[in-house]
């Protein structure tokens, strides 16, 4: 609920504050006194557009605050939590126009940009007018409408929820499509590939092994005539027959030498045993350096293949075994793709089934929405003197999305026999002002928390018409909070708070303010409404009689 307006160098008012009320209050005023004027400060605060020139001529800005209280759970809360806000109980809204044309706007005291004010401020005021683009008369927002009417959140939600599911379901559908599709371009590539790397089978670790085996044999080559020279010299024919002979010789001749012999013995005794370990140590070397070139000649062919591949490919030799599994991965997934992409048509089948079956009880409900909406209109057009108008609310086929199939169309038709049409294109002025209290009226059911502003809505009727659309009005107001700009005195007559808006004018400057009535100065007031600048104590009692009944 809007409790306070501030403005400050607006257009034609100096300073103004109003604290407005819940129920129905009523502006009224001469034509041209300024009831535009504090719309348009309002509308600025809220973030709608309007006029350029806003400032008041010789200040250097103009500001306007609006408080709102609101309930805990209210709309605005949850757009200002999405923003990272944090609040309280109240919500202020201030916004600044200077003269050089910037506007800036906060949100209890944080700035904050046009696109949340004006986010925010749909969830707060609603205007009602002949020129109303912002509600009733956008297209765009009658299946909304008809929703909230027709209570089908559940069946919107399930109708989201698999739409989702059929959404996901086609897209995993396509990248399998894709996927296979490329797979398919390279399929002679993977089958080559897969045969030529499981024929040579090439193993981690490979590759350092067979080299270590080929640098050893080729080796082996170089230094083997050197090592059997030397396991020759270290023979029978070499140093262990002259050693053998050496040895045998002293001691045939120790015996006869008092033991000068002895040491000489003794060490080439341990001569003989260290020569017999060289032996030893030589023949094992021999036997390991023995090879068979043909063995030499495998290995480096085999070594040569795996690098050779590993070149091919592009990875390293010990990589290839890994690079041979993601190509069997992928070879797997093309000879099984018919099978995947059968299951995948299947559940995007299911998926559109399912979204189909949601859609349509959707749009039965929307059409019996629809039928009730139609029967609501029909007995609220026939006060406000319009019982041979034709409301109807078109469902027809629209594009599939998220929220069914359906596009919904508010249509009127003035006269019976007369074609139907859009809402703001066949009524006239006085006309679609009524059609608009009707359909609010059978709307409002659905909605809270939202201060509802009707722009001389009223306008074109009187009499008893007035008088229908003022207990609307009224009906309207004990739902919440509505502001009424209206020149009809049974409108008028029928508000819970009344303000005048005048305009005073002097030699220099011409400012417009607001003034709450007492109960005396509001009978003057309907009284001159109904009878102009004279009052007369019969208006004064007609006005009488209107506030009273």
């Amino acid at each position: 609920m809007l409790r306070h307006l501030d403005i400050r160098d607006m257009l034609i008012i100096d300073r103004l504050e109003l604290a407005f009320q819940p129920g129905l209050n009523v502006l009224t005023g001469e034509t041209g006194a300024g009831k535009s004027i504090l719309l348009d400060s309002l509308g600025f605060v809220l973030g709608w557009r309007g006029r350029a020139e806003l400032v008041r001529q010789g200040a250097d800005q103009g500001e306007v605050i609006a408080e709102f209280d609101l309930p805990e759970h209210h709309a605005a809360w949850d757009v200002l939590r999405e923003a990272g806000f944090v609040f309280d109980d109240s919500l202020i809204l201030r916004r600044v126009n200077t003269r050089d044309g910037r506007k800036t706007a906060w949100i209890n005291d944080r700035r904050v940009s046009g696109e949340i004010l004006r986010a925010v401020s749909e969830t707060l005021v609603e205007l009602h007018g002949q020129h109303d683009d912002r509600g009733l008369l956008n297209p765009r927002g009658h299946r909304m409408l008809l929703d909230d009417f027709g209570g089908l959140g559940a069946k919107i939600d399930r109708t989201r929820k698999t739409w989702r599911a059929l959404s996901q379901a086609r897209k995993a559908l396509k990248e399998a499509e894709a996927r296979i599709a490329a797979l398919k371009e390279e399929e002679d590539f993977l089958r080559h590939a897969v045969a030529e790397l499981d024929t040579l089978a090439p193993q981690a670790g490979e590759d350092a092994s067979l080299d270590q085996q080929r640098r050893r044999m080729q080796a082996a080559e170089k230094i083997g005539d050197d090592i059997s020279k030397a396991y020759q010299a270290l023979g029978l024919q070499g140093a262990e027959g002259m050693m053998g002979d050496a040895a045998r010789w002293l001691s045939d001749a120790a015996g006869q030498a008092d033991g000068t012999l002895e040491e000489a013995v003794a060490a080439l005794d341990r001569a003989m045993a260290e020569l017999s370990e060289a032996q030893s140590g030589v023949e094992a070397a021999m036997d390991a350096l023995a090879f068979n070139p043909l063995e030499l000649e495998h290995i480096e062919e085999r070594l040569f293949a795996i690098r050779g591949l590993a070149r091919k490919h592009e990875v390293l030799p010990d990589d290839l075994g890994t690079f041979a599994e993601e190509l069997r991965t992928r070879l797997t997934a093309l000879d099984q793709g018919a099978s995947d992409l059968a299951e995948l048509q299947a559940a995007v089948a299911k998926a559109e089934v399912d979204y189909a079956q949601a859609a349509a009880t959707l749009t039965e409900a929307r059409k019996k929405a629809a039928a009730k909406l139609d029967r609501a209109m029909s007995k609220e057009l026939a006060p406000l003197k319009m019982d041979r108008a034709v409301f109807a609310t078109d469902v027809t086929a629209g594009d599939a999305g998220p929220e069914g199939v359906d596009q919904v169309a508010f249509t009127v038709a003035t006269n019976p026999g007369a074609p139907a049409g859009p809402i703001g294109k066949i009524a006239s002025g006085g006309e679609l002002s009524r059609f608009l209290l009707a359909l609010k009226v059978c709307l409002t059911g659905t909605e809270s928390g939202l201060t509802l502003i009707f722009d001389e809505i009223d306008r074109g009727v009187g009499g008893a018409t007035a008088d229908a659309v003022g207990r609307r009005l009224s009906q309207l107001a004990g739902q919440g909070q509505v502001l009424v700009v209206t020149h009809s005195p049974q409108v008028a007559a029928l508000g819970d708070h009344h303000w005048r808006v005048e305009k005073r004018q002097t030699k220099d400057s011409t400012l417009s303010t607001v003034v709450g009535l007492t109960d005396e100065a509001r009978v003057d007031e309907i009284a001159r409404m109904i009878s102009g600048d004279r009052i007369t104590e019969e208006a004064r009692a007609a006005a009488k009689s209107l506030i009273v009944a």
